[in-house]
């Protein structure tokens, strides 16, 4: 059997975080079993489906790297497919024609309301013959539910669960519009994609009992279920916006690598021992359904940075290079070749302490700042009169060096510290508050003297001698 998964989201919004992990887990189940992973876009709710949001959920999955098999299916266009089969029901005695009106349908919901019960309709039309209906009256197509049989879902992540037959209803199948409902148009869609196994969140465990029903009627093949826990925020309770659940688009312009946002995502639930570092590659490899818990993950957006920060260090500098220019160029319009120059020859070095790319671009601003730079209060502190005296005293040793590399710039600058018995403490963060504006950045003062080269360097230390 070839495994084949789906991921089948409505275009009402943004690739939201959690959206994203299930899409993340059925194209990695996918991918460890050899098999597909098929997008399909449940664009039944025109009123809130927008081209914008389908854009955007193939862009953030793109951006994600979960690309997927074939072309996306959409499910508004399949509309048709879904009325055939709601009719094939009907046609075997798997379902029947309610004549109930919407008027006398909320009477009976006010009514159990009313009661403090929950509601469950019960459809006289069940087992009344349609000739007693009005001529021409609408009717909508409902699944004629088995009574008195529980329904057993075998799930991949939750084990056994049982559905009383008193919470198995009658579901509506055709609308009197003739429209298809999610349930039937969702059993469709799977059964003619093939759909072997369906990944998704545990928010849908009932839904997995009602279509089950309708998989039955059609004497389909049921697909594997895995119903995995949904996503809290770090303070345990339901994710919302404050805690991060953004769009995928959201956590690319806040400067996370998509490497990086995967690697997070499988974390969220899914576990190989204590590792937390797993390349893709690997994830394909281990991935299995049994290692995902089955108590709902906590989002912590502090976890995702530091996480975020091995990427960054572990990414190509021109790479880096790339996703900083649109930053550099909004920050810096004016900047010069030479200015971006030495941005980019420093980024082994920025690397080291960014966790998100605009980071890096605020860590490496002082290399295209113009002299005289803005100081924190910090740097400030750092150049005390004691500090600047050194300062003053060490510059005509950099003028008179000739030969403007690190190492050599590094020899002077402590030759300078043991031919006056003082300390580097003493006088190289004030080097540091002359050079970059800031008390403490990346690099050491002798490589950043060699990037910025022999001219702005002397310029930026003159200027605070």
């Amino acid at each position: 059997m070839t495994v084949i998964t789906r991921f089948a989201p409505s275009p009402t919004g943004f690739l939201h975080i959690g959206g994203a992990r299930t899409a993340l887990f059925n194209w990695l189940f996918a991918k460890h079993h050899g098999g597909q992973f098929l997008l399909r876009i449940e664009d039944t709710d025109r009123a809130r489906s927008t081209q914008a949001a389908v854009d955007a959920l193939l862009d953030g999955l793109s951006w994600l790297g979960l690309n997927w098999d074939g072309k996306e299916v959409y499910q508004f266009a399949r509309a048709r497919r879904h009325a055939e089969v709601a009719h094939a029901m009907l046609a075997s005695g798997h379902a029947y024609k309610c004549f109930t009106t919407a008027e006398e349908l909320a009477a009976l919901r006010e009514a159990a309301e009313g009661n403090g019960g929950m509601f469950k309709f019960q459809s006289p039309w069940r087992d009344k013959p349609e000739s007693e209906a009005p001529a021409g009256a609408p009717f909508a197509i409902r699944l004629r539910a088995p009574q008195n049989a529980e329904v057993v879902i075998e799930d991949m992540v939750q084990g056994t669960v049982t559905f009383p037959a008193d919470q198995m209803d009658d579901l509506v199948l055709l609308r009197s519009d003739g429209t298809p409902t999610y349930m039937l148009a969702v059993v469709v869609d799977d059964h003619d994609m093939g759909i072997t196994h369906v990944i998704r969140g545990d928010d849908h465990l009932t839904n997995a009992a009602r279509q089950t029903l309708i998989y039955r009627a059609m004497g389909w093949n049921v697909p594997q279920f895995a119903h995995i826990p949904l996503i809290h925020g770090a303070d345990g309770a339901k994710l919302s916006k404050r805690h991060g659940a953004l769009g995928a688009e959201a956590y690319r312009e806040m400067g996370f690598l998509p490497e990086s946002l995967r690697n997070y995502l499988l974390r969220l639930g899914w576990g190989h021992g204590d590792t937390e570092i797993i390349s893709t590659e690997d994830a394909i490899k281990l991935f299995d359904v049994s290692g995902i818990g089955k108590s709902p993950s906590r989002f912590d957006i502090t976890k995702l940075e530091h996480m975020n920060g091995h990427y960054i260090r572990e990414a190509k500098d021109a790479r880096l290079v790339t996703l900083c220019a649109p930053l550099l160029h909004t920050k810096f319009p004016q900047a010069s070749e030479a200015q971006q120059a030495r941005f980019a020859a420093f980024m082994p070095e920025l690397k080291q302490r960014a966790r998100t790319v605009p980071e890096l671009v605020e860590e490496g601003a002082f290399l295209l700042e113009a002299t005289p730079l803005t100081l924190t209060e910090q740097a400030q502190k750092a150049l005390s009169d004691e500090a600047k005296a050194h300062v003053k005293a060490i510059a005509p040793l950099l003028q008179n060096t000739a030969d403007w590399k690190a190492q050599v710039l590094h020899d002077v600058l402590h030759g300078y510290g043991e031919q006056a018995g003082v300390k580097a403490g003493k006088y190289l963060p004030a080097l540091r508050a002359a050079l970059t504006g800031k008390h403490a950045s990346a690099g050491n003062v002798a490589g950043i003297m060699a990037v910025l080269g022999r001219e702005e360097s002397l310029a930026r230390l003159l200027e605070i001698a």
